[in-house]
């Protein structure tokens, strides 16, 4: 399965596959060759779901979402020259830190925690938590240590 995955992923990837995101709409063979490599990198062993250009700042970056084989989303943004900025990884609650595990559980407060993300922008690490209560949804970001992300 994994490998068909990786072969299916590549041939996406030449193929040029166009996204549903937000932003401009793109195919890998229209990015600068710089972002055409960290594409290519950061996608082995995982499904390219979506690619778009879009303006941050004044700055031009372009977003990537894929899909691991265990159905898992990890997006990522990337700016013009390839450097990847952010990676916004979904993860099991049970796999972060203690503290931050107590934290959302906490602001979970008897609602259900539906989706967990480790997000990394540069050195800094912090984990998002989507809740759902009562049929309302919301979520919550916090550090390893448990303090929330301002």
């Amino acid at each position: 399965m994994l490998r068909k995955t990786v072969l299916w992923s590549a041939t996406a990837l030449l193929a040029g596959i166009s996204s549903f995101a937000a932003g401009d709409k793109l195919k890998v063979k229209d990015l600068p060759p710089a972002v055409q490599k960290t594409v290519m990198e950061q996608t082995k062993g995982a499904t390219l779901v979506g690619l778009a250009k879009e303006v941050e700042k004044g700055k031009t970056v372009f977003e990537l979402e894929t899909r691991k084989p265990n159905g898992q989303t990890r997006d990522l943004m990337i700016d013009s020259a390839g450097a990847v900025l952010s990676v916004e990884e979904e993860v099991a609650l049970e796999s972060i830190p203690a503290p931050a595990r107590e934290a959302i559980g906490k602001s979970a407060n008897g609602g259900k925690i539906t989706r967990v993300e480790l997000l990394t922008e540069g050195k800094d690490v912090s984990y998002e938590a989507s809740i759902e209560k009562k049929g309302k949804k919301s979520s919550i970001s916090v550090k390893a240590d448990g303090s929330l992300v301002k």
